[in-house]
């Protein structure tokens, strides 16, 4: 829960605090570092900024870079990943850990241009392929790119310890699967096992994921970047999938509430977002084709959403004794892991 100054007013109001308790109370929480993201102007401007940074050093790199030759891009690469550091080191020590950890994240960002350069710098870079094209095609010699940003990731990861560097090893890991796929089956895999890749890698990123979160919940939000990749390319994966089955059609919603049930407990607000996204593109489906010309279909969907408010209500009323008893079955590192998302 976010403390705001109308929050302490309450809490005065209310005789909880006294205004001098309240104030120094507000100004203590304020003076601290955030090193958790926020939806703030300061950490909007932080991360657009290093976006842009990122971007312009990858998505967005053109071919003009190529008349630097191999090993000018591995010089200018590693300067530039020099400078990232620098100022890494130098808002850490300011205690401004948001910008240290992007800054650190652009660095590692850097790694696949790096090695690009060193191997054409070798002459042994295959021809018709350029940086550029890392970021739109699928192609097994990326491997050598892709598992040196792992090892540079893990590295100034354990160095730093900031929860954006997970955001280039999450990103690298699901390049990593989708070029894996192409090395074994071929130049181009189509788009059905694409799809697959990504359903299953996403399912083995969500269990990293929660495995980091119970493994980090007494400290910084690690599982953040894992949890918005794992669920990505699950759920894209999973939609991707092609049936004309109304059974399998009925489980792809059933996943999706159960994703927005996983999201409520684990207090991940992506499962929700791409859950009820994926329940409603079911919805949509019934009622334009299989409910096309139904009068009561509507009217049945109108019930059944009120319904759920009605269940809302009931579970509001009844919320701490019965999330008291579930909670007493479950293992402890997982009740901790709850309590901490619910402080």
């Amino acid at each position: 829960m976010k403390i705001t100054k109308s929050a302490m007013d309450a809490a005065v109001a209310e005789g909880i605090l006294s205004q001098e308790q309240s104030s120094r109370l507000l100004a203590f929480l304020q003076a601290r570092p955030e090193v958790g993201p926020s939806f703030s102007l300061t950490h909007v401007l932080y991360y657009l900024g290093g976006l842009i940074a990122i971007g312009a050093m990858t998505l967005f790199m053109g071919l003009g870079w190529e008349a630097f030759g191999g090993w000018g891009i591995v010089c200018i690469s590693f300067f530039y990943a020099a400078g990232g550091l620098l100022l890494a080191n130098r808002f850490q020590k300011q205690g401004y850990a948001i910008p240290a950890g992007i800054c650190a994240t652009f660095a590692v960002f850097l790694t696949p241009l790096f090695i690009y350069g060193f191997q054409q710098g070798l002459g042994v870079w295959p021809e018709g392929s350029e940086y550029r094209d890392y970021h739109r095609y699928i192609k097994w010699h990326w491997l050598y790119m892709e598992l040196g940003t792992l090892a540079s990731g893990v590295i100034i990861a354990r160095l730093y310890k900031y929860p954006f560097l997970v955001l280039p090893i999450a990103f690298t890991l699901w390049y990593l699967s989708m070029d894996l796929a192409a090395m074994l089956v071929g130049e181009r895999p189509d788009f059905e096992l694409r799809s697959l890749v990504s359903l299953y890698f996403g399912l083995l990123m969500l269990g990293l994921a929660f495995w980091v979160d119970i493994r980090a919940r007494h400290s910084a939000d690690y599982a953040f970047w894992l949890y918005l990749f794992g669920v990505l390319t699950f759920w894209g994966g999973l939609t991707a999938q092609h049936s004309d089955s109304e059974l399998s059609k009925l489980l792809y919603f059933g996943i999706n509430l159960l994703m927005m049930g996983l999201g409520v407990m684990l207090v991940r607000r992506v499962f929700v977002v791409f859950g009820a996204l994926g329940s409603s593109f079911y919805l949509g489906y019934l009622a334009h084709s299989v409910f096309e010309e139904s009068l009561l279909f509507p009217i049945a969907l109108t019930a059944i959403g009120l319904a759920i408010i009605y269940l809302g209500v009931l579970w509001q009323k009844n919320e701490h004794a019965l999330t008291a008893k579930v909670r007493g079955w479950l293992p402890v590192a997982f009740r901790e892991l709850l309590d901490s998302k619910n402080r």
